[in-house]
């Protein structure tokens, strides 16, 4: 008898991507789609096309334009593609449109980031935080769920149990999500106690902050010796970590690390974060990591005070740690061989200022200076420094 062998593993998606060129991005559509791109990678996808679109303003029914879509659609056949993934947040009628259009599933930035985040959070209130945004962007798309009951014309048993299913599931989801919203209010009064306790004990705080993938877990591990995980993946830790760490003086601090912050982050998806994120107001000086290495760290910079701002912890003391820099190159191409030549590279646009810090957290270069400049830091020596860095990110991509 011939025996056939059936794989269990799970197939990877086949992905297509799809961005706008619209007026006022932060970055170039081609730039938003490696972006993109790494998002699907760390969901487990394989890119198979990308597709960019000049507009003015977005389709409302399709958010790009019909002929764009028959290209789409034509790729999707082509190429055996299963998902298209939209680089910006659809509305729930886009999202219906364009799976009428192309026929397999479409999904935006926002849906692939929880997914991601779902994978990712390991603790109860990381769980609770992903779920709450979940439930928060399946709520308005629910009606897309149940269109198979609209292809059912007429039949008898399926005109009224399709409204009433779709009321039911909101009223489920709805429940869940006042019960996760309570559950958060214990996890963030816990949080407020700790943070009270830490405050009796007089240990100050700095929190870790930056652009996703920018070395942050990278750095607690070489200043704190602790066993965290650090992957060349985004969002490779959700889940906040405290470790102690001593100054140049003897003084013990505990530094935090926080989710990594990304262009275009759901706002859902940061108010579902707030226990976590409220680490920041209670932050004596915010340590904000910088792949210095990357073509768009300015970008990144910007992302990340845009969103401190919105957090309303913008008018911190902040102390940037440019880190990376031995991915750095010289003009002629070849890779910096010590911190001495990473350190010329960035210092030919001058002197950063004080609260700026040149490091390499993976080569542990520069970790002693960085620690001087924590402690300044938290004695106020940066409350009247600005933090300004075009010249020294130009100079160093």
């Amino acid at each position: 008898m011939t025996r056939v062998l059936h794989p269990t593993a799970p197939t990877r998606d086949r992905a297509i991507l799809v961005a706008a060129e619209v007026p006022g991005a932060l970055l170039p559509a081609d730039e938003s789609l490696n972006e993109l791109a790494e998002l699907a990678r760390t969901a487990g996808a394989e890119v198979v096309a990308r597709f960019t679109q000049r507009l003015d303003h977005p389709n409302p029914a399709t958010y790009i334009g019909s002929g764009k879509v028959q290209e789409v659609t034509e790729a999707v056949r082509q190429l055996g593609a299963n998902v298209v993934i939209f680089d910006d947040e659809l509305s729930p009628s886009q999202q219906r449109n364009l799976e009428k259009a192309l026929g397999v599933k479409v999904i935006d930035r926002t849906a692939l980031i929880l997914d991601i985040f779902a994978t990712r959070a390991r603790t109860r209130e990381g769980r609770l935080q992903v779920e709450l945004a979940q439930h928060q962007y399946l709520l308005p798309r629910l009606a897309g769920q149940w269109s198979h009951l609209e292809r059912m014309e007429g039949a008898i048993g399926t005109r009224g149990p399709g409204e009433t299913q779709i009321e039911t599931d909101r009223r489920l989801i709805r429940n869940r999500i006042a019960k996760i919203r309570r559950d958060l209010e214990e996890v963030r009064t816990q949080r407020e106690l700790y943070r009270r306790r830490r405050a009796r004990n007089n240990v100050p705080v700095v929190a870790l902050v930056g652009y996703t993938n920018a070395g942050k877990s990278t750095l607690m591990r070489a200043l704190s010796g602790a066993d965290v995980l650090a992957e060349d993946k985004l969002f490779a830790t959700l889940d906040p970590v405290t470790r102690r760490i001593s100054l140049p003086s003897g003084e013990v601090v505990l530094l935090t690390d926080t989710v990594g912050f990304i262009q275009k982050l759901p706002t859902g998806l940061v108010a579902a974060f707030r226990a976590t994120l409220e680490e920041l107001e209670d932050a004596d000086l915010l340590l904000h990591v910088v792949d210095i290495a990357h073509p768009n760290a300015y970008q990144h910079v910007q992302t990340v005070e845009a969103t401190l701002r919105d957090l309303g912890v913008h008018e911190k003391p902040q102390l940037i740690a440019l880190n990376k820099v031995d991915l750095l190159r010289h003009e002629d191409g070849r890779p910096v061989a010590d911190f001495d030549e990473a350190r010329a590279i960035i210092l030919g646009a001058g002197a950063p200022p004080r609260n700026v810090a040149i490091i390499s957290a993976e080569k542990r270069w520069g970790l002693d200076l960085l620690r001087e400049r924590i402690e300044e830091g938290l004695d106020g020596g940066f409350e009247a420094l600005p933090v300004e860095l075009p010249a020294v990110l130009s100079a160093a991509v």
